[in-house]
Protein backbone atom coordinates (compact mmCIF):
# COMPACT_ATOMS: atom_id res chain seq x y z
CA UNK A 1 0.00 0.00 0.00
CA UNK A 2 1.48 3.42 -0.98
CA UNK A 3 2.17 5.25 2.41
CA UNK A 4 0.21 7.71 0.97
CA UNK A 5 -2.82 6.47 1.10
CA UNK A 6 -5.74 7.89 2.98
CA UNK A 7 -5.98 4.78 4.71
CA UNK A 8 -2.48 4.73 6.05
CA UNK A 9 -3.09 8.84 6.70
CA UNK A 10 -5.60 8.02 8.82
CA UNK A 11 -4.07 4.99 10.38
CA UNK A 12 -0.66 6.55 11.04
CA UNK A 13 -1.39 10.60 11.61
CA UNK A 14 0.74 13.06 13.25
CA UNK A 15 -0.72 14.35 16.81
CA UNK A 16 1.06 17.17 17.81
CA UNK A 17 0.43 16.32 21.64
CA UNK A 18 2.65 12.84 21.58
CA UNK A 19 5.47 16.17 22.19
CA UNK A 20 3.59 17.23 24.86
CA UNK A 21 2.83 13.84 25.95
CA UNK A 22 6.50 13.09 26.01
CA UNK A 23 7.58 16.30 27.15
CA UNK A 24 5.06 15.75 30.28
CA UNK A 25 5.70 11.62 31.28
CA UNK A 26 9.40 11.58 30.19
CA UNK A 27 10.63 15.02 30.23
CA UNK A 28 13.57 14.13 28.01
CA UNK A 29 16.64 16.85 28.60
CA UNK A 30 19.57 17.50 26.01
CA UNK A 31 22.07 14.96 25.49
CA UNK A 32 19.74 11.77 26.70
CA UNK A 33 19.56 9.17 24.61
CA UNK A 34 15.89 8.46 23.02
CA UNK A 35 14.35 5.96 20.67
CA UNK A 36 10.63 5.96 19.19
CA UNK A 37 9.64 3.04 18.38
CA UNK A 38 7.13 3.18 15.47
CA UNK A 39 8.12 6.75 14.58
CA UNK A 40 6.32 6.55 10.98
CA UNK A 41 7.97 9.41 9.48
CA UNK A 42 9.65 10.63 12.22
CA UNK A 43 8.36 13.92 13.25
CA UNK A 44 8.59 13.61 17.07
CA UNK A 45 12.26 12.01 16.54
CA UNK A 46 12.70 15.62 14.49
CA UNK A 47 11.28 17.88 17.00
CA UNK A 48 13.17 15.98 19.98
CA UNK A 49 16.44 16.42 17.95
CA UNK A 50 15.78 20.35 17.52
CA UNK A 51 15.30 20.36 21.45
CA UNK A 52 19.01 19.09 21.42
CA UNK A 53 18.00 15.26 22.60
CA UNK A 54 19.67 12.85 20.83
CA UNK A 55 16.96 10.79 19.40
CA UNK A 56 16.56 7.55 17.25
CA UNK A 57 13.75 6.18 15.71
CA UNK A 58 12.48 2.81 14.02
CA UNK A 59 9.50 1.72 12.07
CA UNK A 60 8.47 -1.58 10.00
CA UNK A 61 7.07 0.09 7.41
CA UNK A 62 10.17 0.92 5.06
CA UNK A 63 7.76 3.81 3.14
CA UNK A 64 7.67 6.02 6.08
CA UNK A 65 11.59 5.87 6.60
CA UNK A 66 11.76 6.49 2.76
CA UNK A 67 9.72 9.55 3.21
CA UNK A 68 10.81 10.24 6.57
CA UNK A 69 11.20 13.91 7.89
CA UNK A 70 14.69 13.02 9.72
CA UNK A 71 17.94 11.40 9.00
CA UNK A 72 17.86 9.82 12.39
CA UNK A 73 14.98 6.68 11.13
CA UNK A 74 16.01 3.30 10.58
CA UNK A 75 13.50 0.55 9.38
CA UNK A 76 13.35 -1.99 12.27
CA UNK A 77 10.69 -4.22 14.02
CA UNK A 78 9.77 -3.57 17.82
CA UNK A 79 10.58 -7.70 18.08
CA UNK A 80 14.33 -6.90 16.67
CA UNK A 81 15.91 -3.77 17.54
CA UNK A 82 19.60 -3.33 16.10
CA UNK A 83 20.70 -1.74 18.77
CA UNK A 84 23.12 -2.47 21.92
CA UNK A 85 21.98 -3.71 25.16
CA UNK A 86 20.99 -0.59 27.56
CA UNK A 87 21.50 2.58 24.88
CA UNK A 88 18.96 4.66 25.26
CA UNK A 89 17.90 6.81 28.74
CA UNK A 90 14.24 7.14 27.12
CA UNK A 91 11.98 4.87 25.00
CA UNK A 92 8.47 5.84 23.97
CA UNK A 93 5.83 3.55 21.68
CA UNK A 94 2.68 5.46 20.21
CA UNK A 95 0.39 3.25 18.73
CA UNK A 96 2.42 0.55 17.96
CA UNK A 97 2.23 -2.22 20.88
CA UNK A 98 -1.03 -3.17 19.93
CA UNK A 99 -0.01 -3.55 15.71
CA UNK A 100 2.85 -5.82 16.77
CA UNK A 101 2.42 -9.86 16.59
CA UNK A 102 4.65 -10.18 19.90
CA UNK A 103 3.74 -8.18 22.33
CA UNK A 104 6.00 -9.98 25.02
CA UNK A 105 9.04 -9.93 22.21
CA UNK A 106 8.45 -6.33 21.51
CA UNK A 107 8.66 -5.47 25.32
CA UNK A 108 11.37 -7.68 26.13
CA UNK A 109 13.65 -5.55 23.24
CA UNK A 110 12.24 -2.35 24.42
CA UNK A 111 13.30 -3.15 28.05
CA UNK A 112 16.60 -4.60 26.57
CA UNK A 113 17.63 -1.61 25.64
CA UNK A 114 16.33 0.79 27.84
CA UNK A 115 19.63 1.80 30.96
CA UNK A 116 18.93 0.55 34.22
CA UNK A 117 16.35 3.86 35.62
CA UNK A 118 15.60 4.44 32.29
CA UNK A 119 11.93 5.12 31.32
CA UNK A 120 9.73 3.45 28.63
CA UNK A 121 6.52 5.16 27.91
CA UNK A 122 4.03 3.52 26.03
CA UNK A 123 0.91 4.97 24.39
CA UNK A 124 -2.42 2.61 23.52
CA UNK A 125 -5.95 3.02 22.20
CA UNK A 126 -8.37 1.99 25.14
CA UNK A 127 -10.42 -0.12 23.19
CA UNK A 128 -13.59 -2.11 24.39
CA UNK A 129 -12.98 -4.41 21.55
CA UNK A 130 -10.15 -4.91 19.64
CA UNK A 131 -9.93 -3.14 16.77
CA UNK A 132 -12.94 -0.92 17.68
CA UNK A 133 -11.24 2.15 16.80
CA UNK A 134 -8.96 0.83 13.73
CA UNK A 135 -12.61 0.29 11.84
CA UNK A 136 -12.17 3.86 9.85
CA UNK A 137 -9.19 2.65 8.73
CA UNK A 138 -10.02 -0.75 8.08
CA UNK A 139 -12.68 1.01 5.49
CA UNK A 140 -10.67 2.95 3.69
CA UNK A 141 -7.40 0.38 3.65
CA UNK A 142 -9.75 -3.08 3.33
CA UNK A 143 -12.67 -1.97 2.16
CA UNK A 144 -14.27 -3.85 4.96
CA UNK A 145 -14.61 -2.83 8.65
CA UNK A 146 -14.28 -6.19 10.49
CA UNK A 147 -10.73 -6.43 8.89
CA UNK A 148 -9.90 -3.86 11.69
CA UNK A 149 -8.38 -6.67 13.61
CA UNK A 150 -6.65 -7.25 10.87
CA UNK A 151 -5.03 -3.46 11.76
CA UNK A 152 -4.54 -4.19 15.92
CA UNK A 153 -3.13 -7.88 16.67
CA UNK A 154 -4.39 -6.98 20.46
CA UNK A 155 -6.45 -5.26 22.47
CA UNK A 156 -3.69 -3.60 24.96
CA UNK A 157 -4.87 -2.54 28.90
CA UNK A 158 -2.93 -1.18 31.57
CA UNK A 159 -3.37 -4.81 33.56
CA UNK A 160 -2.49 -6.84 30.92
CA UNK A 161 0.91 -4.80 31.32
CA UNK A 162 1.17 -5.15 34.28
CA UNK A 163 1.58 -9.04 33.94
CA UNK A 164 4.30 -8.22 31.59
CA UNK A 165 6.81 -5.96 32.95
CA UNK A 166 8.62 -7.42 35.93
CA UNK A 167 10.05 -10.42 34.47
CA UNK A 168 11.31 -7.73 31.84
CA UNK A 169 13.07 -5.53 34.71
CA UNK A 170 10.42 -3.13 34.55
CA UNK A 171 8.25 -1.60 37.09
CA UNK A 172 4.96 0.28 36.54
CA UNK A 173 5.22 4.08 37.43
CA UNK A 174 1.73 4.59 36.43
CA UNK A 175 -0.95 4.40 33.98
CA UNK A 176 -3.30 7.03 33.09
CA UNK A 177 -6.57 6.81 30.88
CA UNK A 178 -6.79 9.68 28.69
CA UNK A 179 -8.79 11.43 25.27
CA UNK A 180 -7.07 12.68 22.02
CA UNK A 181 -8.73 11.92 19.11
CA UNK A 182 -9.79 8.52 20.66
CA UNK A 183 -9.69 7.32 24.36
CA UNK A 184 -6.05 5.98 24.89
CA UNK A 185 -4.20 4.72 28.07
CA UNK A 186 -0.74 5.81 28.39
CA UNK A 187 1.89 3.18 30.67
CA UNK A 188 4.98 4.70 31.93
CA UNK A 189 7.47 2.04 33.49
CA UNK A 190 11.05 2.27 34.99
CA UNK A 191 13.88 -0.16 34.41
CA UNK A 192 15.47 -1.38 37.51
CA UNK A 193 18.99 -1.43 38.59
CA UNK A 194 19.02 -5.15 39.29
CA UNK A 195 18.15 -8.44 36.39
CA UNK A 196 15.18 -9.64 36.00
Amino acid sequence: MDYNSLGFALANRWDPRHLETVHYTLAPRPGERFLEVGCGRGHLVKRLAADGVDVRGVDANPHAIAQGVSDRLRCMTADSLDFPAESFDLVASFHTIEHVPDVDAALAEMARVLRPGGRLLLVYPAEPIRGLYAVPASVIMHRHPFKARQIHCHTVRPRSLRGRLPPLGLREVGSRFRWLSTPQFATVARKTAEEP
